[in-house]
């Protein structure tokens, strides 16, 4: 990150937000948000992961903050850094893909609830794009940690089919930072569905993403996808933005996805109107969050097994 990209970041947001803590795997950034008291008992610890191209600060923008909406309705909330993002240990180049991501992280995310847990009923996991795939991912090795439900956006079951060979195409270097300019076209819906100042604004979040993950998702993601979701055994919350413009969307890709969760005792899944791929950043980003936390709230009561 330069220096004018960090001084514009710590404009935006509170470094009191920032963590940073070394586990046996390695070392793990983020930023989190405590409420003043929890709403009850029956709440969540909500994790969230980011997608590529974005750091952990994709959930913590004035105007656009998963993390200040949460803590203002009581819960608390920790958006991770994924490997190779923020100050979180990378993965080796070839591994930084959505496997080994989602295998890292499930003992990271081991880590900070058995730190960070404390009378919450469980974890629910929010993941966008990239890192919504790894959270189904991280969903189907079925944690030993109490995973209480799945929320994910901005991922599907199939990207468009020139998708490959323009990520092949980038530099052969471990990390790629893609300019501005090309994800104002790709992250965002029709100008009339967000604010004209929200593109620029998005951009405290901007990071390298590894080319690793990005050749991951349009190439081994789709054949993958659906033995994946068939092992998630938690409720699965799924929104997919209407103009999202990196994954074929449409009610049956919608259907199909949520077909997939065969074993989960209930999937929401629908098309989110109205906006693009990162839906946080749309004029209805405000609905979607709530959505999300709700459903979050949902998941921590249960009837009692048999």
């Amino acid at each position: 990150m330069s220096n004018q990209e960090e001084k514009h970041q710590r404009a935006a947001e509170p470094r009191s937000a920032r963590f940073n803590t070394a586990f046996e795997g390695g070392v793990l950034s983020g930023r989190q948000r405590e409420p003043a008291s929890p709403p009850g008992k029956d709440y969540p610890l909500i994790i969230a992961l980011h997608g590529g191209t974005y750091s952990s600060a994709y959930f913590g923008l004035p105007g656009f903050s998963l993390l200040e909406r949460a803590a203002a309705l009581g819960l608390p909330i920790i958006a991770l850094d994924r490997p190779g993002y923020g100050e979180t240990t990378p993965l080796a180049p070839a591994d930084a893909t959505v496997a080994h991501n989602a295998e890292w992280l499930d003992d990271a995310i081991g880590h900070v609830w058995r730190h960070a847990g404390g009378a919450a009923r469980g974890v629910v996991l929010i993941g966008h794009s990239i890192g919504g795939a790894i959270t189904v991912s991280i969903a189907a090795r079925r944690p030993s940690w109490p995973l209480l439900g799945i929320a994910v956006s901005g991922v599907g079951m199939v990207t468009p089919p020139e998708s490959g060979e323009q990520w092949a195409a980038l530099p052969d270097i471990p990390m790629i930072d893609l300019p501005g300019a090309l994800k104002e076209q790709v992250m965002f819906g029709p100008s009339w569905t967000f604010e004209a100042d929200a593109p620029e604004r998005s951009h405290a979040s901007d990071a390298p993403v590894p080319r690793a993950e990005l050749i991951d998702i349009v190439t081994t993601w789709h054949s993958s996808v659906k033995d994946l979701a068939a092992r998630v055994q938690v409720p699965v919350h799924y929104r997919q933005g209407e103009f999202d413009r990196l994954w074929i969307t449409g009610e049956d890709q919608i259907a199909g996805f949520a077909a997939a969760f065969t074993h989960s005792p209930r999937v929401d899944a629908a098309n989110f109107y109205n906006a693009g791929h990162c839906i946080d950043f749309h004029r209805l980003g405000a609905a979607f969050q709530l959505e999300q936390l709700a459903f979050a709230l949902r998941c921590c009561v249960r009837p009692p097994q048999a």
